[in-house]
């Protein structure tokens, strides 16, 4: 039996995702998306899932890009069908409604970059390296790479990585203010898992509204933002974990959250 392109595993309040095709440095095709969105579909039901952790599996690759061979494979109308099913995943990841964190451990190349750049939050190992090489292959980026990387770094800096295909180290990244944060490797897990139990304590409800919030500041001018906003916050103001968050910091007490 073919070993699963994608590993499922729950460790405390964390839905670790792990990309499984070392051998092809954890390269994306129809099969890993597929599997992906398995995986999102288990993390989005369990209720003591409180974030997402996706990594790949060995040292050297987070996601080295999409697979080359497949690639070579399409035409205008196939590569059409191919990058919407990409899109849409990549989509579903940035407006999931727990956190999602990549903890890149490797090389993060092409579609490796742009999953990424879907997640919420970003953790690297100082062997990272992030790129949109897609050039070099006659070709652009196709999974949200042109359309996220401006928003995160803007324009000019998201032009340079991208018509150039040049590959960048994480420290690099660090200071673009495209990761989080950079640990030695050994650490990489461990410090994206420390998070996720951070984000265990809060009420999981606030969590949701506060990544729609987040996600309305870099898709709606900002008047329409703040709008949506008021609204999330009102909202948050009628349930049973607002009047728990409250009456626990006034009696001294840990919270006892009912997500809702």
């Amino acid at each position: 039996m073919a070993p699963e392109s994608v590993l499922y595993q729950i460790k405390g309040h964390a839905a670790i995702i792990t990309i499984n095709r070392p051998d092809k440095l954890n390269a994306l095709n129809e099969s890993v998306l597929g599997e992906l969105n398995v995986s999102l579909d288990k993390a989005e039901a369990d209720r003591n899932v409180s974030a997402v952790v996706i990594t790949g599996a060995g040292d050297k690759a987070f996601v080295a890009g999409a697979d080359i061979a497949r690639l070579s494979e399409l035409t205008v109308i196939t590569a059409r069908e191919f990058v919407e099913r990409g899109q849409t995943l990549f989509n579903r990841i940035e407006k999931f409604p727990k956190p999602v964190i990549a903890a890149v451990n490797g090389y993060a190349l092409g579609g490796g970059s742009e999953l990424a750049w879907a997640c919420h939050i970003r953790i690297a190992s100082r062997n990272a390296r992030f790129g949109q090489p897609e050039v070099n292959l006659g070709i652009i980026p196709g999974y949200g790479g042109t359309q996220r990387l401006p928003r995160l770094v803007g324009r000019g800096i998201a032009t340079e990585l991208i018509v150039t295909g040049n590959q960048i180290e994480a420290e690099t990244a660090l200071a673009m203010r495209l990761v989080n944060k950079v640990v030695e490797q050994a650490e990489l897990l461990p410090a994206a898992l420390e998070l996720v139990e951070s984000i265990s304590q809060r009420a999981p409800f606030a969590v949701r509204l506060a990544l729609q919030a987040i996600d309305a500041a870099v898709q709606l001018p900002q008047d329409e933002g703040m709008k949506l906003e008021a609204q999330l916050f009102a909202l948050s103001c009628g349930t049973a974990d607002h009047k728990e968050g409250a009456s626990a910091f006034l009696e001294k007490r840990k919270p006892v959250w009912k997500g809702a």
